[in-house]
């Protein structure tokens, strides 16, 4: 057995026109998936569907009518699914929940956890019509530690770590595996103002043993794990890819 084979394999990547999600999709890609790029941006995902030669699905993943026709898409195009990745997500607004702007609020959340229920019910049942297959479903560190700042990203994202638990022992049985991937601080376009801000850095290095930010490439290969052969046994786990930020007291 090739531990990371992924030949034959289909794959749907939400988020893939950048950062993590673009990485994970040439990752999936590099090992023989053949992977369906998605965005709400239909120019981005064209122009990053033209330079992966890939099956691109523009899809809005808050619209359940848009998420049933990412994943009817797929099927219809490649003849199947394998592999689900739910990676899109979105920050919100930084601040107390005591000041919470409930829009925001309902925003973040069906963004970052309801959409990712209604993809895996869509998906998984074709996923099991093949024999089995994986589902990857993006978290973070945030939701492991207390914050003041990125209250609600944190909440929907423990949720989405509790959503792989269930869904594993749902789907077990249909040999689905179901985990999540919590990523520390990651060097992308959206950290880009931390990166550049030397007072931030030096204080969230000081709490990271590696003393450096994460590659997007990092979390690819902890989903390329997930998805591949070498990681049939695993299932229900939140696997934290963070330079051991949250095992640290910062000394």
């Amino acid at each position: 057995m090739s531990l990371f084979d992924l030949s034959g394999k289909v794959a749907i990547v939400t988020g893939s026109t950048r950062g993590i999600g673009l990485a994970i999709a040439r990752a999936l890609q590099d090992h023989g998936a053949q992977v369906t790029i998605s965005s709400e941006d239909a120019t981005d995902c064209a122009r990053i569907g033209q330079e992966l030669n890939a099956l691109v699905i523009p899809a809005d993943i808050t619209d359940d009518a848009g998420l049933a026709t990412l994943v009817d898409g797929t099927v219809s195009h490649y003849g199947g699914l394998d592999i689900l990745v739910c990676n899109a997500g979105i920050p919100g607004r930084p601040g107390p929940f005591a000041g919470i702007d409930m829009a925001d609020y309902d925003r973040v959340m069906a963004v970052n956890l309801r959409s990712q229920v209604q993809l895996c019910n869509l998906a998984l049942p074709h996923i099991a019509a093949r024999g089995g297959g994986a589902a990857i479903l993006m978290s973070s560190l945030s939701g492991l530690r207390g914050n003041g700042a990125i209250n609600v990203y944190a909440l929907a994202k423990a949720g989405v770590a509790q959503l792989a638990r269930n869904l594993a022992v749902e789907w077990g049985p249909h040999n689905i595996r179901v985990n999540a991937v919590s990523p520390g601080f990651i060097r992308t376009e959206l950290s880009a103002p931390l990166l550049a801000n030397a007072a931030f850095m030096q204080r969230r290095m000081a709490m990271t043993p590696l003393r450096r930010p994460g590659e997007v490439e990092e979390i690819a290969g902890a989903a390329l794990f997930l998805a591949a052969p070498a990681g049939a046994f695993v299932t229900g786990h939140n696997l934290v890819v963070d330079g051991g930020t949250l095992l640290s007291d910062g000394s």
